[in-house]
């Protein structure tokens, strides 16, 4: 497993999930998570753990967007999973729910426990 920080928040990856321990995608963090894992997404499908996230702003959403979309240039899928509510809702807002969360993915509630989101 390859261990990497960035502006001191651990994240973990193997072949086929990126894991973020990030509680805050937002204007000045963004940055760190496009540059940790655009190589990823550039030679495979990647699925980003959300779980810890509890916040997220435009350049965030933005980020994901960049991600998502330089997966689907090279042939490859991004996804997000382990959603917090509020997270998703925002997600929700602007219509990337049904694009970025993996279907039959896990929403987490503020206390940690997963809710099963399905794919209707």
């Amino acid at each position: 497993m390859n261990m990497a920080t960035c502006d001191n928040h651990l994240m973990r990856s193997d072949k086929t999930e990126r894991t973020c321990a990030m509680t805050e995608i937002v204007r000045g963090s963004e940055g760190c998570l496009v540059e940790e894992i655009t190589p990823l997404v550039r030679r495979q499908d990647v699925s980003l753990d959300m779980s810890p996230v509890e916040r997220i702003d435009a350049a965030g959403i933005a980020a994901l967007i960049s991600l998502y979309r330089l997966a689907e240039e090279t042939g490859h899928s991004f996804s997000v999973y382990n959603v917090t509510p509020r997270v998703y809702e925002l997600l929700a807002l602007v219509g990337l729910e049904r694009v970025l969360v993996s279907h039959n993915a896990n929403l987490t509630d503020n206390s940690g426990r997963r809710m099963t989101q399905t794919a209707a």
